[in-house]
């Protein structure tokens, strides 16, 4: 029995299991790095430990300094949430030992399944069906040179430690297979501390299907249906819906068998999740096992009428599973994405900064979880995830419309997000037949319609009319070119556009960029919300404005604007700048070249790493390094000047 559960994690996830916890009657404990401070979760918790300094290593991972919290606040239970400690042996085992329940399964099933090689050699010895590859323990390169051609190709070589496409490789054909089986070997090694590896034979276009899988103490083990999570960008997941459109009772019956025999097989306890590959002709294979609750459980809950966490915490308790095999039903169609604060229209580049508005959406069958608020910094420390944005239907189509709708409505200034990308995936016609395959991205990411949308002209008028004052009318600061006509330069990103704006009557106006023109017509305000009419049409958008720029959340995207009218042009931050800068806030982990090296325009000069991933940061001239101001290990601003370049003459170039 316990009575106060500290959550080993940090935002969404923490403050999902800490409702429920609450709502159970048990107190509740939250920790926090420096840099979450002033989070959610930390307010929404009973009480509330600091365990270190924004990185992870030195908080969320640090295994002592989250049991000292729980032993300082009197917590005898902890959930781990996902992802930082939760498949990790070595917590799980220090929490036996401390006398601590853990709200997961036991050691030795983590540490089994955590091992791509082992998990896969004992859900073999199961009867699992499996991928037929290579496994063994025998790990040089003549070995997997050998088994390689064995397994045959196309083939897939993986790191056994660790997840999320790293020390992962596809291969074609033998003729780069040493290379490939080198590269993954060192990732591996560099991100798991592990250059184990497995061989297995690639299977093009399935879908990812997984399993809901629940054991209880007394011997019980349940399925709860499956999830498709086909759309993945990088190995990372991008939609997630229950049931799969691909499944049908028969084969829901046999995964789910297959799901059941590998919890069995390594006496597992609680929340988990079987993942399958299942190709074209209906065959299915184990993947891999995830010894914790998914990101993606909503949508199980929501169709099969259930609260995971609730019965993670029962079973933790010593509560038989509440629901037998054929108690357990699937209602409606749920679909789950992930909100990141990512930039789609620059390659994905994660973003920090400064959460100005949050106004998550809400209607009939919307759920939203998430961690953040407005006011709320977007530090470069964590995963960018900020919210997941869930829908639920009576079918899979009303699912769909609901969470398209609900993806749009949601409203987030201040950094950006990928919402209207994902409202995209959601709307393309192969989706929306339920024909996706984890090669979806690939097949249809380079159409017009999965492209960031530009602001149309009416739009940008807004943001200048906005930009100048909130009055809407006065229009100090611009140029005046005589009859109510105005010039301005407005900025979006990378884009600079020359407006004329013309004032016909009280808050009528016409746009004009070049040869086009486009009416708008301002109606009020208030501090985030303004209401206008273009080409006859009506509608609202909402908006934020600080010494920032303004931020205008539109149906077609959230644009960042800024008015450059007095600006003067700063040709060093140009093409072939001699500045380095950074693109974000970040961690220097790397320094490739030292002053006074020459360089070549393309060649990576600094590595930054923010948000779980590495930038190259590279030189946009030839040249040399002639000042560098920073160093490994230094964390620095977006923006900030990190080294310079003294340009090349345009004939030592030529020679």
């Amino acid at each position: 029995m316990f009575s106060k559960v500290l959550i080993a994690n940090r935002s969404e996830i923490a403050c999902r299991v800490i409702r429920t916890a609450k709502s159970m009657g048990y107190r509740t404990v939250a920790v926090y790095s420096e840099a979450d401070a002033n989070t959610p979760h930390v307010d929404l918790a009973d009480q509330a430990v600091c365990i270190g300094p924004a990185p992870v290593g030195e908080s969320y991972l640090c295994i002592e300094k989250i049991i000292d919290a729980a032993k300082k606040s009197g917590a005898d239970a902890v959930h781990p949430g996902y992802g930082f400690l939760s498949e990790n042996a070595d917590f799980a085992t220090a929490c036996k030992e401390a006398g601590i329940t853990l709200i997961g399964p036991p050691p030795e099933a983590v540490a089994l399944m955590g091992s791509k090689r082992h998990s896969k050699i004992a859900m073999e010895a199961a009867g699992v069906p499996c991928i037929p590859g290579y496994q063994g323990d025998k790990q040089d390169d003549e070995t997997l040179l050998k088994e390689a051609q064995r397994v045959g190709f196309p083939l897939m070589v993986k790191a056994s430690a660790g997840g999320g496409g790293r020390g992962m490789r596809l291969v074609t054909d033998d003729s780069d297979l040493a290379a490939q089986i080198k590269s993954a070997r060192s990732e591996a090694s560099s991100a798991f501390g592990s250059g184990e590896l497995i061989l297995e034979r690639a299977i093009l276009e399935p879908r990812h299907v997984e399993i809901q899988v629940f054991a209880d103490l007394h011997g019980n083990v349940v399925y709860l249906g499956e999830r498709d999570c086909s759309i993945q960008r990088r190995h990372q997941k991008v939609v997630e819906e229950a049931p799969s459109p691909a499944v049908d009772e028969d084969l829901r019956q046999r995964m789910g068998a297959a799901a059941v025999l590998a919890a069995k097989s390594c006496n597992y306890v609680g929340a988990g999740t079987v993942e399958f590959l299942l190709d074209t002709d209906g065959s299915f294979y184990f993947l891999e096992m995830n010894t914790r609750l998914q990101v993606e459980h909503p949508v199980t809950e929501l169709v099969t009428d259930t609260d995971l966490v609730a019965w993670q915490l029962d079973v933790a308790a010593g509560k038989p599973l509440p629901l037998k095999q054929n108690e357990i039903t699937l209602t409606g169609h749920a679909m789950e994405v992930r909100l990141y604060a990512e930039d789609p229209s620059q390659n994905f580049m994660p973003q920090t900064g400064l959460i100005q508005n949050w106004l998550p959406a809400s209607g009939e069958g919307v759920r939203i979880d998430d961690g953040i608020r407005s006011g709320q910094e977007v530090t470069p420390y964590y995963d960018p995830m900020l919210a997941k944005v869930i829908a639920y239907g009576k079918d899979r189509n009303e699912a769909r419309r609901r969470l398209i709708r609900a993806v749009e409505d949601s409203v987030l200034t201040g950094v950006h997000t990928n919402k209207n990308w994902l409202a995209a995936i959601l709307k393309h016609e192969n989706f929306a037949a339920g024909l996706s395959t984890t090669a979806f991205l690939n097949q249809f990411g380079e159409e017009e319609n999965l492209q960031p949308v530009k602001p149309s002209l009416a739009e940008q008028g807004l943001a200048a009319l906005l930009l100048r004052n909130e009055n809407l009318g006065d229009s100090k600061g611009w140029r005046s070119i005589g009859q109510n006509r105005f010039e301005c330069l407005l900025g979006s990103g990378d884009a600079k556009t020359a407006l004329t704006l013309t004032n016909s009557q009280g808050n009528q106006w016409t746009v004009t960029a070049d040869e086009e023109t486009s009416p708008l017509t301002l109606h009020n305000a208030d501090d985030c919300t303004i209401l206008y009419t273009v080409n006859n049409v009506r509608q609202s958008s909402s908006f934020s404005l600080n010494s920032d720029g303004l931020w205008l959340n539109t149906h077609s995207g959230c644009y960042h604007f800024h008015d450059q009218t007095h600006t003067p042009a700063n040709a060093e931050d140009g093409e072939g700048s001699g500045d380095i800068r950074a693109s974000m806030d970040g961690l220097i982990v790397d320094v490739l070249v030292a002053e006074g090296e020459q360089v070549s325009r393309g060649q990576t000069v600094l590595v930054l790493e923010a948000m779980k991933m590495e930038h190259p940061l590279k030189a946009a001239c030839d040249g040399t390094l002639s000042g560098l101001s920073v160093n490994s290990g230094d964390q620095v601003k977006v923006r900030q000047v990190l080294a310079t370049i003294a340009k090349a003459a345009e004939d030592e170039v030529a020679a």
